[in-house]
Order: structure tokens, then C-alpha cells, then sequence
């Protein structure tokens, strides 16, 4: 995420190291490089200026602390610009509204609006306890209506049954009728999109905002357009006045225009964002948090709230034991390794603990997951005794592994020895309590 605009920010701060105090001409000099890499990030030009200006007027005004180095008040300055940028602090949809909020997605063709109205369906019914249903207003896009059912499915929503010869305001009232029958007390309407704005669209969207007067107009924008999807925002919001913005296929994006534009542009705040093609791969955007993870500071609290949805407190307080008194198994570390997975893509994980973001590409390689399939084929090869007591695996027995794994007594090796680094290194960590606010954060720990 966001790799080039990180490797030309880290290249900025490296050339500050060293140098003994702030001054005019080298804050200059890194200023007119952090410039360049927010244009080649394809951030909005007045974005950029105002960045800028704001970073500059900060890191030679009465905010400079001795204590510090050129490099670190940089880092400090820009990463506070970054998240204000962005919008400052993530911001809720606001559901406090007589019952059924009712939501419009809009935008271009092409966007995600379908999957992003049925994730969003999935996080008000999983987080906020709602009981959402959905329907699709585009009669255009063949298969649109039938895309949406499918979704619903997944995330387990109603869908209104809808047909390409109705009108769209038509399918709009009936699902209100139906959500007012149903006791559903949130509707959520995909409509229709183009590739491009025309004044057809902005009607039937004008009309249809009349119609059902929602609570809500939540734009969704396609991060992979840059700063295009601020200026196409910018004109849905003229016409419309949009709540939000939703950003699909954040994940994929490695110059960050868009999240560092359309908040600027439009003044309509970053709701939420799209991290993959799964309906579980949606998320509330924290600004605070993506500047961190620009920077290469990782994310950790975002981490611990994944943990937190993977994590049985009883089992993780049981495991923190297990580390204190050295009873760390091989059964449990197949456990963690299968609770680790369903949290997400391994490099997505990585790349949120500071300091490891360049490891974070490598550990979603080929290479890695073959790893990660060699050490559970080991596993799932020995027997219950042996992956509670890994000390009788004597010679006999790791060759009986390896023909069943088809690995080599090698491959047992290594990973009898990895495991055992494992196991040294957190029960040193519990010991000492490193980490012991992380793991309460986690429910690891009371």
C-alpha cells in the first residue's frame, strides 16, 4: 500500500540524517523533495502546495524542539499534515436518525459500488448490530441487480427483488415499503454508474436523491485513478452533497493519490475502505493510522483489532502461560499459525508492525507460503504425542515425518530448531513483559 509514495518519503528523511540542526536551506531542500514525491503520487496540485506551505510554516516556526534532529522534526511535521490531510480523525456514519437509515451508493462504472453496498451492508449488520437491506437501482449494467443478490447471499442481507424494466425511483419505494414491513432499520440503494459523469446520470441521481430523501450519499471511488477520483467526486458532490467516500482496491495502490486528495477536494470525509475483493476486506478509515503506515511506523493498533475479532480470550490468556512456564507445544503453534491466516494477508500484517514494511512484500511471496505449506505438511504428519512433547522426535521418528510430509529429515530440522527459537524468545518476552499492553490490547492478557 502506498509503496512508491514510502520509498521516496524514506529516501527524503535518510538525507537529513546526520545533519546536526534544522536550518532554512536543508528543510528547503527536503520540502522541494517531498513535493515531488506527493506529485508523483498524483496528489492534486493545490493539494500539494497547501501541504507543503503548511509542513514549511511548522518545521521553521516556534514548534522546533532542540531535543530533536532535522530528520525526526521532518517525519513528526509531515506525518501530522499527512493524517489532516486525510481528514484528520476517522469519522462514523452517522446512524442516529429515525429508523430505516437509508444510504445512496453512487459513482462511476467500475468502481466497486455493488461489492462496497454489500460490504457495508455486512459491517452495519456484524458492528453495529443493524438489520440492513439492500437493493439495486441500476437497470443498465447487465447482471448489476444479479451481482448484488449473489452478495447478499455471502454477507447474508435481503436483497429486494428488482427487474431492468422498472424505474428506478419505483425499486427506491418499495424497498422503503418493504424495509418499513420487514422491520429492517437500514436500507441501503446501489445505483446506477458510467464510465463517466454525463448529465443522464446526475438526473436520474438528482431524482432519485428526491425520491427517497436519504440520510446518507456515500461516494465510491476507485483509489487506483489518483487524484481523478477527487475531481469526479468533486462533481458528484456539487450535484449531490455527498456524507462520505468510500476508497475500493486501497490495497493495490502504491502512490496514494486519491486518499490524499479527495478528502481536500471535496471536503466530504473518507468513510471506510476496500483492502480486497472479500467481503470481509473492509475497514473504517483512520487517517492517523495510514500516515502511519506511509512513514514505514506501522499500524499496530489496527493490528490489534484484528486480533482481537480471531482471539478467544480463554484460550489466548491459556497461551500466555503456556510462554511464561516454557509449555509452549507444537499443537498450539499450529493453532496460532491457522489464527494468524484467518486474520488476513500475511505481508498486509507484517506491514503493520513498525519498522518491518520492506519484509511485507516478501511475506506474501511464493516462496513464503510454500514455507508456510512444508511447516503445516510437518505438522499434520506427527502424531498427537509428538506435538505435545517435540523432545522424543528422536532420528527414527523425524524420518517417519519427513517420507509422510514429503519434506526431508532436513526440513524437520529446521523447523524443530525454529520452533524451539520460538519458544526461547517468548518466554523471554513474558518474562520481562515487553509487550504486555499489546497483548492486554489483544485480550492476551489481564
Amino acid at each position: 500500500m502506498f509503496d512508491t509514495l514510502s520509498d521516496r518519503l524514506e529516501g527524503v528523511f535518510k538525507k537529513l540524517k546526520g545533519q546536526g540542526r534544522i536550518t532554512e536551506r536543508n528543510i528547503e531542500d527536503a520540502l522541494r523533495e517531498v513535493r515531488l514525491a506527493l506529485l508523483e503520487a498524483d496528489v492534486n496540485i493545490k493539494v500539494v502546495r497547501d501541504f507543503v506551505e503548511h509542513v514549511r510554516s511548522r518545521a521553521l516556526g516556534q514548534e522546533v524542539m532542540r531535543s530533536l534532529s532535522p530528520e525526526q522534526h521532518l517525519i513528526k511535521f509531515v506525518s501530522n499534515e499527512l493524517t489532516q490531510v486525510m481528514g484528520g480523525q476517522a469519522r462514523e456514519l452517522d446512524l442516529k436518525v429515525k429508523p430505516p437509515v437509508k444510504i445512496m451508493i453512487v459513482g462511476l462504472q467500475g468502481a466497486g459500488k455493488t461489492t462496497a453496498a454489500a460490504k457495508l451492508a455486512r459491517w452495519l449488520k456484524l458492528e453495529r448490530k443493524r438489520h440492513p437491506l439492500l437493493a439495486s437501482t441500476d437497470i443498465y449494467r447487465p447482471a448489476a441487480m444479479e451481482q448484488l443478490r449473489v452478495l447478499g447471499a455471502q454477507v447474508e442481507v435481503p436483497v429486494v427483488e428488482s427487474r431492468e424494466t422498472e424505474d428506478p425511483v419505483e425499486i427506491a419505494s418499495r424497498a422503503m415499503a418493504r424495509a418499513d414491513a420487514g422491520g429492517n432499520d437500514a436500507i441501503i440503494i446501489d445505483t446506477a454508474g458510467r464510465l463517466q459523469i454525463d448529465e443522464e446520470l446526475m438526473d436520474e441521481l438528482v431524482r432519485l436523491k428526491a425520491a427517497l430523501n436519504p440520510h446518507h450519499i456515500v461516494f465510491v471511488a476507485d483509489a487506483m485513478t489518483g487524484q481523478e477520483a477527487a475531481n469526479v467526486a468533486q462533481g458528484f458532490h456539487q450535484r449531490l452533497e455527498l456524507s462520505g467516500v468510500i476508497l475500493t482496491k486501497l490495497d493495490s495502490d502504491a502512490r496514494g493519490g486519491a486518499a490524499l486528495s479527495v478528502r481536500a477536494v471535496t471536503g466530504a470525509p473518507i468513510l471506510f475502505v476496500g483492502l480486497g475483493e472479500k467481503v470481509d476486506s473492509f475497514e473504517v478509515f483512520h487517517p492517523d493510522r495510514l500516515s502511519s503506515r506511509i512513514l514505514g511506523m506501522g499500524d499496530m493498533l489496527t493490528l490489534i483489532e484484528k486480533a482481537q475479532t480471531t482471539y478467544d480470550a480463554a484460550k489466548a490468556k491459556e497461551l500466555e502461560r503456556k510462554f511464561k512456564k516454557n509449555e509452549f507445544t507444537i499443537t498450539d503453534f499450529a493453532e496460532q499459525i491457522k489464527a494468524i491466516r484467518k486474520m488476513g494477508s500475511l505481508g498486509d500484517l507484517i506491514g503493520m508492525i513498525p519498522g518491518l514494511k520492506k519484509l511485507a512484500g516478501a511475506a506474501d511471496s511464493e516462496e513464503a507460503k510454500d514455507e508456510l505449506k512444508r511447516i503445516q505438511a510437518i505438522i499434520d504428519s506427527m502424531t498427537h504425542q509428538e506435538r505435545e512433547n517435540h523432545l522424543i522426535l528422536n532420528g527414527k521418528r523425524r524420518m517417519r515425518i519427513a517420507a509422510g510430509s514429503g519434506t526431508s529429515v532436513q526440513d524437520i530440522n529446521r523447523f524443530l530448531k525454529q520452533f524451539d527459537q520460538t519458544r526461547k524468545m517468548m518466554k523471554k518476552i513474558t518474562k520481562l513483559g515487553a509487550g504486555k499492553s499489546m497483548m492486554r490490547g489483544m485480550g492476551l492478557g489481564r
